[in-house]
């Protein structure tokens, strides 16, 4: 079975719109597991005043992320997909931008994370209007509920550079 192919199922949705939730649903599962491991990066990583605000919000930001990988791989496997979450597959197939390893300043952090944060919405919003294309509720309505997880991650780590001195 190669990355394309779909196992046998009854669901009832038009194979090629399947096809399609099939690739989307794998993309953000790569793009998942990348902000969960970057997520990771941060909260092993930070230092500085606020080290234990940030050291457990990003753990939460991790959490959150993880949360979606399981779910985006459930989702594609019910189309009869083949669930991608190797390392080797993240690595080539994440769209977001290599998480800057050698900060350690949580300014910095807050910043990086803040982008990841972002890029990854803007990515399950525009999932969102494929799988409404596809004609696939279910997922139309699982990316909803990331996007919404994933804005209020976005929020509280904004918030770490929002306030005034």
């Amino acid at each position: 079975m190669d990355s394309q192919s779909q196992w046998p199922t009854q669901n009832d949705l038009p194979e090629k719109f399947r096809a399609g939730g099939i690739a989307l649903l794998n993309q953000q599962l790569a793009d998942a597991l990348d902000l969960a491991l970057q997520a990771k990066q941060a909260h092993w990583n930070v230092k500085g005043p606020n080290f234990i605000a940030l050291h457990e919000l990003f753990d939460k930001v991790a959490t959150t992320a993880t949360e979606t990988v399981d779910e985006l791989a459930e989702r594609l496997v019910q189309l009869g997909g083949l669930a991608h979450g190797t390392l080797q597959t993240v690595a080539r197939d994440t769209k977001l931008r290599p998480y800057p390893v050698a900060i350690s300043n949580g300014t910095d952090h807050v910043e990086a994370l803040a982008h990841s944060l972002s890029a990854f919405g803007t990515q399950v919003r525009e999932g969102i209007e494929l799988a409404d294309e596809y004609g696939d509720p279910a997922t139309a309505d699982l990316l909803t509920g990331m996007a919404e997880a994933i804005e209020k991650q976005l929020w509280f780590v904004e918030a770490h550079q929002q306030a005034k001195s």
